[in-house]
């Protein structure tokens, strides 16, 4: 039996980046991972695949409706099978980036399926047969999350679709219905509406990416309607019946009433994550879950059972890979004797469609439930000369700061770029800094980041530009 000091199950974001800083740290480490590949979803089938796609669509978009604007006469053609392999080739990289990190930090890997018997053992079904027993000081569940199903619906990954197929379809659907108005949803059914799908979004709820800012959702929706998207809000899926044409799908009012048909070529199922606990033995060791089956965790992310610990997509929190991230990095400083330590209020929430819209911080639903008074500055990119000059002028910047002492409370912004400009408000939000040092600080001109100071400046209704 070898023998380490911790031993953690998933190399997703948040296992292979806490395996990475413990062997830093001096610690003897192992992975364990049932995929072929390291990244878990993120790297495989999550962020960076899509992000691929939603690259080259993108361009393939522009090229087709923006280029002639600037004087560029071309007429693109699409290649599927090459942007499919294009996305492929950029998945390869990162994955083998990520096993080349874990080499050089001298983690050993096991792959196969990891299982807890006991505290202090990680049994393995290696992938290649047989079993490993491994003997730790310390465990951490980093096994991430599966796509959550809707009941009756069955997933085959042709013509009803999880985020996976969805990646993978090897033509462009004529009609595409999209099952849920989150991020992944929004996301994907822009790369499709882009190559030529018609792109219609049923969501439960009465507004498109709940939880986010509401102002903001509403301008989004409506430069996606923009962009030929189709909403049906407060609609639910009910029934769904497929044949060698497509998919014929029953929605409802999700209030209740009558239902109607809606045909569609490719439907893909997008409501959400639920954590991946399965085959872990947590029920036998006595390890316990939340009432959304999240494994339950102190403030040191440790589970019931000393000496195993969890972080990422299977506790509660967003289910973000910069979040596991941290945590990741702060559990394994916490193991080594130090001082780790996540900032939950600090978590930038990203949608990178186009425009993108980022999002930190409270909102001002938030703040109005909490009944915290506060101050709001807007400022609109149609005001920002490089934003005007390049033909990216949809959406605004908002921050909100607190009434009393201008500290920023939240930053959200729907407009080009907005995942990189969220950053600044990030860092600023880290340090307690106020709408005034935001706007008291120098940005080159001409920059998409001055429309974030003057949207700062605005908190004092002394922006310039608007």
């Amino acid at each position: 039996m070898s023998t380490y000091d911790l031993v953690i199950i998933g190399t997703g974001p948040g296992g292979y980046v806490c395996a990475i800083r413990a062997s830093q740290l001096g610690l003897k480490v192992a992975v364990v991972e049932k995929r072929a590949t390291h990244g878990g979803t993120c790297a495989n089938v999550g962020c960076i695949p899509s992000k691929a796609l939603l690259h080259a669509s993108e361009l393939y978009a522009e090229a087709n409706h923006g280029f002639a604007a600037m004087g560029i006469n071309v007429k693109p053609e699409l290649d599927l099978a090459k942007m499919l392999a294009f996305k492929d080739e950029g998945v390869a990289g990162n994955v083998a980036g990520v096993a080349f990190l874990l080499k050089k930090n001298k983690v050993d890997v096991f792959h196969g399926a990891g299982r807890i018997p006991a505290p202090g053992t990680v049994e393995v079904a290696l992938a290649k047969g047989g079993k490993e027993m491994l003997s730790t000081k310390a465990v951490v569940i980093a096994t991430g999350s599966d796509v959550a199903r809707l009941p009756g619906i069955e997933i085959d990954e042709m013509q009803v679709v999880s985020s996976t197929g969805a990646l993978t379809l090897s033509t462009v659907p004529g009609k595409l219905l999209v099952v849920g108005a989150g991020v992944i949803g929004l996301e994907l059914g822009s790369v499709w509406r882009r190559l030529g799908s018609d792109v219609t979004v049923v969501e439960y709820l009465d507004r498109i990416l709940p939880g986010m800012d509401g102002e903001v959702a509403k301008q989004f929706q409506r430069l996606l309607e923009k962009q030929g998207f189709k909403f049906r809000l407060g609609q639910k899926v009910t029934g769904l019946t497929k044949d060698a044409s497509g998919c014929n799908v029953t929605i409802e009012p999700a209030a209740g009433g009558a239902g109607e048909q809606m045909f569609a070529d490719v439907v893909l199922v997008a409501i959400g994550r639920v954590p991946y606990t399965e085959g872990l033995g947590l029920a036998e060791i006595g390890v316990k879950l939340d009432a959304r089956k999240r494994v339950e965790v102190d403030g040191h992310f440790a589970t019931s059972v000393p000496g195993i610990f969890a972080i990422g997509d299977v506790i509660a929190g967003p289910m973000l890979a910069h979040k596991a991230e941290d945590e990741g990095l702060a559990l394994a400083e916490m193991l080594a004797g130090q001082a780790g330590h996540v900032n939950y209020g600090v978590i930038p929430g990203v949608v990178y469609t186009a425009p993108e819209v980022a999002t930190v911080g409270k909102t001002e639903e938030e703040l109005k439930a909490a009944g915290q008074a506060y101050t709001v500055g807007k400022f609109p990119f149609a005001g920002n000369g490089r934003a005007k000059v390049n033909r990216m002028s949809d959406g605004f910047v908002k921050v909100l700061a607190d009434a009393k002492t201008d500290r920023v409370l939240g930053v959200h912004i729907v407009g080009p770029q907005a995942g990189e400009l969220i950053a600044e408000a990030a860092i600023l939000m880290e340090f307690g800094g106020s709408a005034e040092d935001l706007a008291r600080t120098c940005h080159a001109h001409p920059t998409l980041a001055e429309a974030v100071k003057e949207a700062a400046l605005a908190v004092a209704k002394r922006a310039i530009h608007m």
